[in-house]
């Protein structure tokens, strides 16, 4: 043990006590490590602590590169309505129940990343998560954290899914050359570990679809909270239920051939959108003569919809099933609008200006001079506005963005998406992006570049501006991986990681195979937490195998062990994915000391059964 190391040992007390009690940021945290590294070194006997000259490479590096680039092509998919497809999808699919949401999102991310790096997958799946959570109404943090460890689980389940088992077998090649013939290994195939990341994926999922509801955050700091929020301001302030009903009318009804405009005057109620003759139609004009069969989205008291429905037989959706998609919370919602002082409205009535029609709101009352004047009032359509009038509305969100542009109109409500969809940049967007996957899965060239590619393609073609890319990128996290990357070298490099593994193995001598490869097992776990998992493989491998030939153990076997280890990392945030989540999710170092302490165990009993049942 020399000086280094345990000043060593020390900043890394350090930095585990900053993320444990979150004194500050844990961004903050890892930028005052990575400087208190560099400044550390002008102490006599720490010059080489780290290499100053290089200590803030890590804001280049390959991983934290890959993390930008990948953010802008989910950005740029999201921006041409792909992820708003996908997400529609999963809530279609999904319905509102967190469990099956989690299978679904989480399954299909896990694939992902056993052929793409699991940081990517995770980062492109981040605008669908964040629009499910809007149309749902579950939060985020109870969404982001399964996704992100089926993510790291799934790079387990082919040996391009992670970084250490793409090394993997080039180390086996190299130490191959240096023991003897009987110790020679074998290299492993692409789907050699399948058994192995299946088990492990599969235990991911069915672990937070039974103690999701126990280790799982609730935070209610999230996007997905707003649609929820409004309508209790709606509510409270005019005493209006803003729920949407998804009634459907069936063939041979009674209100075939009648006028929007006829239902509502004669049940008090608000069609906000149709849908027959499989097109959807948000707020449809009063003249608009339904057909059958048809799906309504109706906003009325329960009273009225109960009526409604009895009186020609209808049926109710238990949810939004026809318009999950175009009247979801990122979609449309409720929003204020108030008729200014010279506005060309006044005097009108909304019969007149046709409201529905020209501006796409669907009014459910009117708010003047502290009453409120609601749709079932005989005359609410005749009403003529005057100057400060707020009216209520149900609209789709890109019609309020074409209002606020409408001097006749100031639009109160600011908290909704202000999107700028570009769906015809569509062809753009998937050609870049497949041109990015088809370089990771062909070509040898760094992630970085290959991610890049796509990135910059999608710039340059306009599917969303450099302003845009670099608003898609959340910097905390390059922040946090980025300063992280010199502790891990200093671990290295100093000989510390060297001499801890030394040590527990020391320990370890004499024991029982099976407790031996435990221990290499938890040792690689405890690695990958503190630097990165590559080094932490390179480290161990060749230790683990000269333990397996003095032990008398398999020693591709003790190789594989440590490879599959290092992606046993939920405890702390200092994984990609867990670091990418992080920000998005809200969580707090406790959260994933929580979920991640139980789901760490399962890995290590789960991994350690299937590799000694197959190999």
């Amino acid at each position: 043990m020399t000086f280094e190391m345990l000043v060593v040992l020390g900043v890394l007390a350090f930095t585990i006590m900053l993320f444990v009690t979150e004194v500050v940021r844990v961004d903050v945290a890892a930028i005052l490590v990575m400087v208190l590294l560099g400044c550390l070194t002008m102490l006599p006997g720490l010059e080489n602590l780290v290499d100053v000259r290089h200590l803030f490479d890590g804001f280049g590096s390959n991983a934290v590169v890959s993390i930008i680039a990948v953010m802008i092509i989910g950005a740029g998919l999201d921006r041409t309505g792909v992820m708003s497809t996908v997400a529609a999808w999963i809530s279609k699919v999904g319905g509102a129940t967190e469990s099956r949401i989690i299978v679904l999102i989480s399954s299909t991310v896990g694939v992902i990343s056993s052929f793409m790096q699991n940081v990517g997958a995770a980062a492109l799946f981040l605008p669908v998560v964040n629009r499910v959570s809007v149309r749902t109404g579950l939060p985020m943090s109870r969404l982001l954290m399964p996704m992100g460890f089926c993510a790291i689980l799934g790079g387990t389940m082919t040996m391009v899914g992670s970084s250490p088992l793409i090394l993997l077998n080039d180390l086996i090649l190299s130490i191959n050359g240096s023991i003897g013939e009987e110790f020679q290994m074998e290299t492993f195939e692409l789907l050699s570990v399948f058994p192995v990341g299946i088990a492990l994926v599969a235990t991911g999922l069915l672990y937070f679809v039974i103690f999701g509801r126990f280790v799982l955050p609730t935070v209610a700091e999230h996007e997905g909270a707003s649609a929820q929020s409004t309508l209790d301001y709606v509510n409270a302030t005019y005493g209006l239920d803003g729920t949407i009903h998804e009634v459907r009318v069936p063939l041979g009804s009674l209100l075939v051939g009648h006028t929007i405009d006829d239902i509502q005057q004669a049940f008090e109620l608000q069609i906000v959108a149709t849908h027959f003759q499989g097109r959807t139609y948000p707020a449809p004009p009063r003249d608009t003569v339904l057909e059958a069969p048809a799906v309504l989205a109706i906003i009325a008291d329960h009273q009225a919809i109960e009526e409604f429905k009895i009186s020609f037989g209808l049926t109710e959706s238990t949810g939004l099933d026809e318009f999950a998609a175009t009247l979801g919370a990122d979609k449309a919602g409720i929003a204020e609008v108030v008729i200014p002082p010279g506005s060309g409205n006044i005097g009108k009535s909304m019969r007149e200006i046709w409201l529905r029609k020209v501006y796409g709101l669907s009014p459910i009352a009117i708010h003047r001079g502290g009453e409120t004047m609601q749709r079932d009032e005989a005359s609410f359509g005749d009403l003529t506005f005057q100057a400060g009038d707020t009216l209520v509305c149900h609209t789709p969100w890109e019609a309020l963005v074409r209002l606020e542009k409408d001097r006749d109109f100031v639009v109160v409500t600011t908290e909704f998406p202000h999107e700028d969809l570009r769906p015809k940049k569509l062809g753009w967007a998937l050609l870049f992006f497949a041109i990015a996957l088809s370089l990771i899965l062909f070509t040898d060239l760094r992630l970085s570049l290959c991610l890049l590619v796509g990135a910059a393609g999608m710039i340059v073609t306009q599917v969303l501006s450099i302003d845009e890319a670099y608003e898609s990128v959340s910097w905390n996290t390059v922040f946090l991986l980025a300063s992280l990357i010199p502790l891990g070298q200093a671990v290295q490099v100093s000989g510390t990681a060297e001499w801890i593994a030394n040590q527990v193995l020391f320990v370890l001598d004499g024991m029982p195979i099976w407790v031996i490869q435990a221990s290499v097992a938890v040792l690689a776990t405890f690695f990958t937490l503190v630097m990165s998992n590559v080094g932490a493989t390179v480290l161990l491998v060749p230790l683990a195998v000269n333990i397996a030939i003095g032990a008398g153990g398999n020693p591709a076997l003790f190789a594989l062990t440590v490879a599959i280890s290092t992606s046993n990392s939920f405890l702390i945030p200092t994984h990609q994915v867990n670091a990418l989540i992080m920000g998005p999710g809200g969580y707090r170092v406790t959260d994933f000391m929580r979920a991640g302490g139980i789901m760490t165990l399962l890995f290590l009993v789960v991994s350690m059964g299937m590799l000694n049942l197959v190999f």
